[in-house]
């Protein structure tokens, strides 16, 4: 049977990706189609990827127990700053909030009060410019840029407003995507892609392009392929912004049953009163500061 134009099969990315003999190589192959994603802190090329070439191997999905260590994160007097031409533009003074382990936070605050950067902060994407975070008891600052992407990857996932979606891979191929940096066998990754899709009610889009995806479907999927390292925190950036109402729903019960079966600490950023609502707590923030409640 001829395969449709412009839809690249499973069989032939799996194909593709069991070429390589490394990641660095990989990485070389794939870069005009993955840099979107590497642009969103998706996934983390340079320079950890360049730096060892021997990816660790995650674990079987069927053989890796669910996690018990549950994280904990501690931030002490978060400060950051930006440049802009001879000016500094604070963008968060003096924070300091613990998000215990399973927690689920919503994080309010008109624009430009400092949600987005501290969720950039947490998720180890840029650093502060005085203070510390902990997760787990460790220290962001004290890794290198290495370890640090070795531990974001490892422990945090990320889901943003606009999710890239590769346009001519399936939802299947999409969901692979991170696995490409973890050398997975075949079939572990799919079983895994399987299990995610399943989780958030995608099973029957599995072979579908996001073209013919609902952008609710599409922002499950930006959810599922978050997931897909097994990480302890889930940070989202305004994940309903572009939904309506009943899709806004939907992703607020997900986010739920995620931290109902997976033991995920979910941090969200968010206008949404309804999620702010539905959260264990809520952390106003206005002119980088959190407010008084």
């Amino acid at each position: 049977m001829k395969p449709e134009v412009g839809r690249a099969r499973d069989e032939d990315i799996a194909a593709f990706l069991a070429k390589f003999d490394d990641v660095e190589e990989a990485i070389d192959a794939i870069r005009n189609f993955a840099q979107p994603a590497v642009s969103a802190g998706l996934v983390d090329l340079p320079p950890a990827a360049k730096s060892s070439p021997a990816a660790k191997v995650m674990t079987p999905p069927a053989a890796a127990p669910k996690r018990s260590n549950r994280c904990h994160i501690a931030i002490t007097d978060l400060a950051k700053s930006y440049r802009v031409g001879h000016q500094t533009i604070p963008a968060l003074d003096g924070v300091s909030l613990d998000i215990f382990a399973g927690e689920f936070v919503a994080i309010t605050g008109a624009s430009g009060s400092g949600k987005s950067t501290l969720l950039q902060l947490i998720g180890g994407l840029d650093k502060p410019s005085t203070g510390q975070i902990l997760i787990n008891d460790q220290p962001l600052s004290r890794l290198s840029d290495r370890q640090l992407s070795r531990f974001r990857s490892r422990e945090i996932g990320f889901v943003f407003q606009s999710f890239y979606l590769q346009p001519f891979l399936t939802l299947f191929a999409n969901l692979e995507i991170p696995a490409m940096f973890a050398r997975i066998k075949p079939k572990q990754r799919r079983a895994r892609a399987q299990e995610l899709a399943e989780l958030v009610g995608l099973a029957d889009r599995m072979h579908h392009l996001p073209r013919e995806l609902s952008g609710g479907q599409i922002q499950r999927a930006a959810i599922a392929r978050a997931l897909f390292n097994r990480p302890n925190i889930l940070l989202a950036d305004e994940p309903t912004g572009n939904l309506d109402s009943a899709n806004s729903d939907r992703i607020i019960d997900l986010f739920h049953q995620i931290r109902r079966e997976l033991g995920t600490t979910v941090v969200i950023v968010t206008h949404n009163p309804d999620i702010a609502a539905a959260a264990d707590r809520e952390i106003r923030l206005k002119d980088g500061r959190i407010a008084d409640a």
